[in-house]
C-alpha cells in the first residue's frame, strides 16, 4: 500500500475533522495571478441524505476574495490540525464557489456562523444576532462545492515515515 493510501482519511473521518476545526484557508486567484490566502470561519451545510455537507462563508462583498471569486468562481480551501509531522492530519478541496447576494440569506449564515462559534456553541445573545444581521447588506455568503479532494492523517503512519 502507497503512503498516500495509508494516510487518506476516510469521508467520516474528514468530515469529523471538518465539524471539530474552526478555521479554513481559502485560496482564491488575486488579481496579479498570484494565489490570495486568508482565514475564514465556516459552517458545514447538509445538502441531502447520503451526500457529504458542504462548506459555507461569508465576507465582506468588497473583500479582495469577493472580488476574485467573482472574477473566477474557484477556491481551495484547507483545514488542518497539528504541529509536529506526526500529528498533521487535514482536508483540502478544491471548489467551486457560488455567491449569495440576498439579504436574509446572507443575514441567517452570519447568524448560524456566529452561533457556531458562540462561548456555548449554539446561541448568540440577542445584541450580538443584531449586530450580525446588521452587517448583512455589506456581506455576501460563499457556497464551497467540492470538486476534488485530498486528506491526510499522518498519525496512521504510527511513527513510520
Amino acid at each position: 500500500m502507497s503512503r498516500r493510501e495509508q494516510i487518506r482519511m476516510t469521508q467520516e473521518e474528514a468530515l469529523a475533522l471538518l465539524q471539530d476545526a474552526r478555521v479554513m484557508t481559502c485560496a482564491t486567484h488575486g488579481p496579479r495571478g498570484w494565489p490570495h490566502l486568508m482565514p475564514l470561519w465556516y459552517v458545514l451545510r447538509p445538502t441531502g441524505p447520503g451526500d457529504a455537507p458542504e462548506l459555507w462563508a461569508w465576507t465582506y462583498a468588497k473583500s479582495q476574495k469577493a472580488r476574485n471569486l467573482q472574477r473566477d468562481p474557484r477556491a481551495t480551501v484547507q483545514v488542518e490540525t497539528g504541529v509536529a509531522y506526526e500529528e498533521l492530519r487535514g482536508v483540502m478541496l478544491e471548489c467551486d464557489v457560488a455567491l449569495e447576494h440576498d439579504t436574509d440569506a446572507v443575514a441567517a449564515l452570519g447568524v448560524e456562523i456566529f452561533s457556531r462559534y458562540a462561548p456555548d456553541g449554539t446561541t448568540l445573545a440577542p445584541e450580538a444576532e443584531a449586530a450580525v444581521r446588521a452587517q448583512a447588506p455589506k456581506r455576501v455568503a460563499m457556497r464551497f462545492v467540492e470538486r476534488r479532494g485530498a486528506t491526510w492523517d499522518h498519525r496512521k503512519l504510527a511513527g513510520v515515515y
